[in-house]
């Protein structure tokens, strides 16, 4: 009998603690839970659908890459309208990534969910959050104390800029001096193009990591409410290594700050337009993603691309489950 209680209080603080945490099997706080598995599986089964396919199709298959443009060669409308870089989702949506991510991050965190508005202390962490990946995608694509990671890397693996020779016979510079041009804006601005090294892809880092992070920001936040849970049966699977050393359910965080297990109560089944704005944004971002996989890069580019870019979620979304110390400064998505 005694062995009966001590069983059911067992179970009982295993699925407590979890905020609807069924299982007295916790998911290890260093990993991600079954749901996100499946989401993050999601990348790397797009980019290897859009290399075999890209392999396979006639039309791809004959068109010879062109390392300088990192795309395959094509026709000015074959095979696809999205082979083309001026398509309009590339140059409006892709080049200018990172601010409709932003856009849709700031109309969900001001106008969006209640169970977000309704807490101070969750919309801060969501910043944070954002600030943190924004720092990531700056370093890895834009600036990092100078050229950005993905130029660095293209010249640690012996890439340069090789001048077009119209620009070497003009301005009467030897090949020496393409050597002193770091970043691929500087190589294209002085009429050259990059050429030998490895070139990360730059898409698929932008399109994996602001369309995850728009869906654990959102996502969570509609699990944690109720909206999820009580449509599609999806539960709180998150746990967290707390400062004792003791493994808890993640709900545990917002019951010790007094907002209890469900985001405050507030239960809307709705995403409202701000969480539309922000799945629409995140089902462009996957259909480009294809698009790359298709067309742009090497398989071994995007490849890296994705690590990156893994890399970075992991960091920001994943630690903290089992650092302690940095969830008061970071938190958690939906707590």
């Amino acid at each position: 009998m005694a062995a009966a209680n001590g069983q059911q209080q067992q179970n009982d603080s295993s699925s407590g603690g979890g905020g609807g945490y069924r299982s007295n099997v916790r998911n290890p706080p260093y990993l991600p839970t079954p749901t996100e598995r499946l989401s993050l599986l999601a990348y790397p089964a797009i980019l290897a659908f859009g290399t075999l396919f890209s392999v396979l199709s006639p039309e791809t298959r004959a068109a010879p890459y062109d390392a300088g443009r990192q795309s395959h060669a094509q026709d000015h409308t074959a095979p696809s309208y999205f082979a083309r870089k001026d398509n309009l989702l590339n140059v409006l949506f892709v080049k200018r990534g990172w601010a409709w991510v932003t856009a849709a991050f700031v109309a969900f965190a001001l106008f969006g969910h209640p169970a977000l508005l309704a807490s101070a202390r969750r919309r801060i962490h969501a910043a944070t959050r954002w600030a943190l990946v924004t720092a990531c995608w700056v370093l890895v694509t834009q600036w990092c104390f100078g050229p950005p990671l993905i130029d660095r890397g293209f010249r640690i693996t012996g890439g340069r800029c090789r001048a077009a020779h119209e620009a070497v016979a003009e301005e009467g510079v030897g090949a020496a001096a393409t050597k002193d041009v770091f970043t691929a804006a500087a190589c294209r601005a002085a009429g050259g193009r990059w050429s030998g090294g490895h070139d990360i892809s730059g898409h698929v880092f932008l399109l994996v990591l602001g369309s995850y992070f728009l869906a654990q920001e959102v996502g969570w936040v509609l699990v944690r409410a109720g909206a999820l849970a009580r449509s599609a049966g999806v539960r709180e699977e998150r746990c967290v290594v707390m400062p004792d050393g003791a493994v808890k359910g993640a709900g545990v965080e917002a019951e010790r700050d007094g907002e209890g297990g469900g985001g405050g109560g507030a239960y809307d089944p709705a995403l409202g337009l701000a969480g539309r704005f922000a799945v629409a944004v995140i089902v462009l971002c996957l259909w480009m993603l294809l698009m790359t996989a298709i067309y742009f890069h090497t398989w071994f580019e995007k490849f890296t691309g994705l690590v990156v870019a893994m890399m970075a979620i992991y960091g920001v979304y994943f630690v903290p489950r089992f650092v302690p110390a940095l969830r008061p400064f970071v938190g958690l998505p939906g707590i």
